[in-house]
């Protein structure tokens, strides 16, 4: 069954960094990809960025191109989600997902529970 347990969210100023993790477990071949979502109060889900499985590429959200880095350490069973120079826009619920879809920014499957992102001005 799979399983998405983010961590390492918290408080940080503006124009700091901080580094998300996501430990994957029962990750099965009919997954294309896995990414990172987010969710600001009042606002829609958003896709971050995604590591796609199916087309061996990443990808960004426009918002987030060039501050924020995707990567896989497929030997810990775990994606990370390295920010930095954040803003106070990025505070958010950041959500690890999986889809069995194509468009991995645009659509999940399954998530995990989410870390929150604070970013001080």
């Amino acid at each position: 069954q799979l399983r998405l347990v983010e961590s390492g969210g918290g408080l940080v100023q503006s124009g700091g960094s901080l580094r998300l993790s996501c430990v994957v477990s029962g990750l099965t071949r009919e997954y294309s990809a896995i990414g990172w979502f987010r969710q600001a109060p009042g606002k829609e889900e958003e896709g971050v960025s995604c590591i796609s499985y199916k087309y061996g590429n990443t990808n960004y959200a426009n918002s987030v191109k060039g501050r924020f880095t995707v990567s896989a350490d497929n030997a810990k069973n775990t994606m990370y989600l390295e920010m930095t120079n954040l803003r106070p826009e990025d505070t958010a619920i950041y959500y690890c997902t999986a889809t069995l879809m194509d468009n991995c920014l645009y659509v999940y499957d399954r998530r995990g529970q989410g870390t929150q992102v604070t970013v001080s001005s």
